[in-house]
């Protein structure tokens, strides 16, 4: 009898159902208050200083964040369209059930940050540095990632469909079904910590030099 192979952890996401919101203008938005049921389109919060905002059940179209401060900001059941952000500082920040899409973010300051049930489609993001994260129930979908680094992170059920990865990165992370399969691969980094990764034979086939060097194995016709 064939053994049964075990299914994989998919990224649990519930659909985001915002209310009826209200159309809001950034001038209203402030540092360290808690924002709700707002609608905010064509937002320029450009290198504001905005530490511990909080928003809930709101919705962005069209924001640009370059070099506001984001740090310890909150942002739970948020839908965030056309995101443009050369650089977003945004560490020890929280990302709860939120939908970001058709987005352009450069370096991304994330380190030590809390991210659930999360989707991001459609997106370029160059460089995305979630060290010491807690991650769980992201779904990253037909995006191109520049760099992501998740060393030293907790990492539970994220997948990566259609997406481009130039350089994935798990130094010291700790992972449960982390689903590469719908990636392609270039540059993997921090192979000792990838127990709780899933990848395709072709996937292992082509990062077979890899792992050979990691255990000292030489390859040779």
């Amino acid at each position: 009898m064939a053994a049964r192979r075990a299914a994989v952890a998919e990224p649990v996401i519930e659909e985001l159902r915002l209310g009826v919101l209200e159309d809001a203008t950034p001038d209203e938005i402030e540092a360290h208050l808690d924002h709700r049921g707002l609608r905010f389109v064509g937002a320029d919060l450009g290198g504001r200083a905005l530490a511990g905002v909080e928003f809930h059940e709101c919705e962005f179209v069209g924001l640009a964040a370059g070099d506001a401060d984001l740090r310890g900001s909150r942002f739970v059941e948020v839908r965030l369209e056309r995101l443009d952000a050369p650089v977003l500082r945004a560490a020890r920040s929280t990302w709860r059930d939120v939908v970001i899409e058709g987005s352009r973010l450069g370096a991304v300051e994330a380190y030590e940050s809390e991210v659930r049930s999360v989707r991001i489609t459609g997106s370029k993001l160059d460089f995305v540095n979630l060290r010491s994260a807690t991650i769980s129930d992201v779904a990253f979908e037909n995006c191109v990632i520049g760099e992501i680094d998740l060393g030293q992170s907790r990492v539970e059920r994220v997948s990566f469909a259609g997406c481009a990865l130039g350089d994935i990165r798990f130094d010291g992370a700790r992972l449960r079904a982390v689903d590469l399969r719908g990636a392609q691969l270039a540059v993997v980094g921090g192979i000792a910590s990838m127990s709780g990764v899933v990848v395709s034979p072709q996937q292992a086939a082509d990062l077979a030099p890899v792992f050979a060097a990691h255990l000292g194995i030489l390859l040779r016709e």
